[in-house]
């Protein structure tokens, strides 16, 4: 089955009100329990903010994230769909209880990982 990588900038949430989070939280957990129980979560999560480290392919490690990337990964998750579709209507469901728009993308099939 593909799976879908669904996924948010960076500051896409800071329109939301300080009170408002205790709310958003529980929609948004409410989401990843349904997510659940339906069997199609994978896996996901928030990501500390600008706490990047890149690492090269010859090595080297410096702070990221890279200066010219206008766009950093907030937050995501991974779910085991049969289609697009089901994918963008978790998409949808998450967008609601997140208060903010949502990338969706299919995850390349590799017998390796």
């Amino acid at each position: 089955m593909p799976r879908y990588l669904i996924s948010f900038d960076d500051g896409a949430m800071d329109h939301i009100p300080e009170h408002d989070w205790p709310v958003v939280g529980e929609a948004s957990h409410a989401v990843v329990r349904e997510a659940k129980a339906a069997g199609v979560w994978v896996f996901g999560g928030g990501l500390r903010r600008q706490q990047a480290t890149i690492v090269a392919s010859d090595g080297s490690v410096s702070l990221g994230p890279v200066p010219e990337t206008k766009a950093v990964v907030g937050g995501f998750c991974v779910i085991d769909v049969p289609t697009r579709d089901e994918a963008v209507a978790w998409a949808v469901r998450i967008a609601s209880s997140c208060r903010c728009s949502q990338e969706v993308r299919e995850i390349l099939f590799d017998p390796e990982s």
